[in-house]
Order: C-alpha cells, then sequence, then structure tokens
C-alpha cells in the first residue's frame, strides 16, 4: 500500500493527502465503536434489540436533518470551516459517551452524534471534488476507500480486543482521533469553495429545490438507499446477532470487519481500474447485487467462517458500488451544488442506517433472529433492480443515438 501511495503522490495535491490521512486517523478511532455500539448500549442499559435499534434511529434521523444543514452551509460558509466544527463536536460528543449512564443520556448523546457527523463528511465529499478533475475523481475516490478501509481493518481489531479491558478507552481513542483530524485541517488546510459560488446568483438561492427536481439523481438515490439498507442491518446488528446466537465475541467479530477493510485496502485500486471500462450504471448495479447477496449468506452463518463469506461477498459489491457512486455524485452536481447534492447523497446512508436496524430489530423481536438477513437480501434485491433499470435505459439511450 505504501508503495502504491508514494507512486500516487504527485497526482494529487497535498490538500488531497491531508484529507487522505486526516480520514485513516479518525477512522481507525470510530472504527473502534460502531461494530460494538449495539453491544455497549443492550449491556449496559440492558435494553432489548428493538429498543438499541430505536436508538441507533435516532442517530440516524438527526443525521438527515443535519444533512440538509450542512450541503447548504458548506456552499455558503466553505468547505474548510464546517469540517472543523463537525470533527471537534463529534469527538467531544464520543468522551461523553464514557459517562453516560442511562437511556435518557444514551438518547441525547446518539442525537448530538448524528446531528454532527454528517456535517464534517460532507465538507470532505465537496472539497475533494474541488480538488479533483473529473477524469481523476473515481480513483480519488477509491484512494480514499482504501485509506478509509485500512482504518476500518485496525478500528475494529483493536476495538474488539480493548472492549474486553474496557469501552471508555476505545471511546477516548475515537475522540482523540477527530479532534487530531479538526487540528490538522485548521492548521494546514486551505478553503477550496469556487469563487463564483460565494458570488450570489440563482442556483445559490434556489436551495435544494434543483437538486430535487434532477430526476435522475432523485431515482439513483432512491436505489442506493433501498441497496444500503441490507448492509446498515450487517454493519449495526451482526455483531450482537453473532454473540447472542452463535457465542461469537468481540474479538473474532473485530476480525470480520477487519476483513471487509482489508480486502478494499488490496483490492480497490485494482477492482475500480477494472470497473471504468464498463458503464457506470452496469458496474453499480453490479455492486448492488453483491451487496445483497452477502446479506442473505449470513442466514446460513453459524460460526466464523460462515459470516466470514457473508462479509467477503460484501465487500466485492462494496469496492465496485461505493467509489462509483460517489463519483456518479459529483460528476451530476454543478460546481455551484456539490455540497447539496453531496449532502443528499449522504441522506441514503443516513436513511438506511436509520430504517434498516429498526427493519432488522422487529424481525428479530417478532418473527425470528434469521429474518433479518432474508428481509435485508429483499429489500437490497429491490435496490439493485432499480440501479438495473438505469443501467438499461442507458444501454437504449446509447443505441438510439448511434443509430441516429
Amino acid at each position: 500500500m505504501l508503495k502504491r501511495l508514494q507512486s500516487l503522490r504527485g497526482e494529487y495535491p497535498g490538500q488531497f493527502w491531508l484529507i487522505f490521512w486526516g480520514n485513516l486517523i479518525s477512522t481507525i478511532g470510530t472504527s473502534m465503536i460502531w461494530p460494538f455500539m449495539a453491544i455497549y448500549a443492550s449491556q449496559k442499559l440492558d435494553l432489548p434489540l428493538t429498543a438499541v435499534a430505536s436508538l441507533l434511529t435516532i442517530n440516524s434521523a438527526m443525521g438527515l436533518i443535519a444533512s440538509f444543514a450542512a450541503g447548504s452551509l458548506t456552499d455558503r460558509v466553505g468547505r474548510r470551516v464546517v469540517m472543523i466544527v463537525g470533527m471537534i463536536l463529534h469527538g467531544i460528543t464520543f468522551t461523553g459517551f464514557i459517562f453516560a449512564d442511562s437511556l435518557a443520556s444514551f438518547i441525547v448523546l446518539m442525537a448530538v452524534s448524528g446531528f454532527v457527523s454528517p456535517i464534517y463528511r460532507v465538507g470532505v465529499d465537496a472539497m475533494v471534488a474541488d480538488l479533483i478533475p473529473n477524469e481523476k475523481r473515481v480513483d480519488a475516490y477509491s484512494l480514499l476507500r482504501m485509506g478509509n478501509n485500512v482504518g476500518v481493518a485496525l478500528g475494529p481489531t483493536i476495538g474488539g480486543f480493548l472492549a474486553t479491558i474496557s469501552y471508555s478507552i476505545i471511546y477516548g481513542c475515537a475522540s482523540a482521533g477527530l479532534i487530531f483530524y479538526g487540528i490538522l485541517t485548521l492548521l494546514f488546510s486551505k478553503e477550496t469553495l469556487p469563487a463564483r459560488v460565494e458570488q450570489t446568483g440563482p442556483s445559490q438561492t434556489a436551495g435544494y429545490g434543483k437538486v430535487l427536481r434532477d430526476r435522475l439523481f432523485v431515482f439513483f438515490t432512491s436505489a442506493l438507499t433501498l441497496t444500503t439498507i441490507g448492509s446498515s442491518m450487517v454493519f449495526v446488528l451482526l455483531s450482537v446477532y453473532a454473540k447472542e446466537q452463535f457465542g461469537i465475541p468481540e474479538s473474532q467479530y473485530g476480525f470480520l470487519m477487519a476483513a471487509n477493510a482489508g480486502l478494499v485496502v488490496l483490492f480497490q485500486v485494482w477492482v475500480t481500474g477494472i470497473a471504468k471500462r464498463f458503464s457506470i450504471y452496469r458496474v453499480l448495479t453490479l455492486g448492488a447485487l453483491l451487496y445483497a447477496l452477502g446479506v442473505g449468506i449470513n442466514a446460513f452463518g453459524s460460526n466464523f467462517w460462515g459470516f466470514f463469506i457473508a462479509i467477503v461477498v460484501m465487500t466485492c459489491g462494496e469496492m465496485l458500488l461505493i467509489p462509483t457512486a460517489t463519483t456518479l455524485v459529483a460528476n451530476l452536481a454543478p460546481a455551484d451544488m456539490r455540497g447539496r447534492y453531496m449532502s443528499v447523497y449522504n441522506l441514503t446512508w443516513g436513511i438506511a442506517t436509520g430504517i434498516g436496524p429498526l427493519i432488522g430489530g422487529f424481525l428479530n423481536d417478532q418473527i425470528a433472529p434469521v429474518a433479518i438477513w432474508y428481509g435485508g437480501a429483499l429489500i437490497g434485491l429491490m435496490g439493485a433492480a432499480m440501479l438495473g433499470v438505469l443501467a438499461i435505459r442507458k444501454r437504449t439511450s446509447a443505441v438510439r443515438t448511434e443509430s441516429a
């Protein structure tokens, strides 16, 4: 990986690499937490899975509200300020979890955490789109994914072992990582907001109306939301399911998340190089199908290796889907609307993370634990079908253009 990064050093501006390394540091910290959040809340508050899922839904609901505000602020105030404020506030919130000991305190902290998290993520996506030209964006976003997944590989592995000692340690590490990233951005980054965005004009005052009138973009984000509902069930609920149903401890589960991230680190650039040879909508459809298949395979898992296979299949879908989707959004968005396009795009993850665990918790409590994965796979297949419609329409349109 280091040799690959060294060879690419001159292809991207220095500020991109600041984002790359800052994301890596902060992701190591946050990845110590989220795979085990459901276990932490369930054990500390003695709550059923549906109630724990409701906490995560509160987190996501606040994220939806914040995403709209973040997009507008990013296009008006600037990418840099939004990133700094969001990261530092998020770090402070994680510190609060160390001292939380009641349902009310968890509700408040989950709400605040959900509100501040999208603020800096929208800023990051918009800043990268500003820094990197169109033809290099898919590679740039793939590099960010690779760096993030190094953090995701290290975070759960370290967090799984530290959780057996004290959850306070992992929350402290997550807080430190985010605050440190915020300080790095404050000291070493420059604003990238295009000059024309700072001027008052029709696109500046149009708000989200213009974004929501983009029918292709709205259809695409709707499909992506369905696609990621199933994957959100895996990343939020699988740790509890594996521990309660089959006795798989946090330390082993951490290796499952590390496998996901490790595969991305090793193969993301290679997969992206192959994917660029094909239609962007075909790549998205295949990625969504693999995502849904991976979710469904969890229904047949009963030990570490069964869940490992499911994670591998999901990761293959992830490597196709995520950087391609982010690149599509960056290309669809006008320069003066990138913050708002990215904020609506990030809503797909917020909605999925809010709805997915809630649906999974209901299926677990009302039908059977294994129903989580059948339901998640079915919803994911619906999203893949919608993306398939886009692929067919684009192919048909291209054929008609060539015939004319």
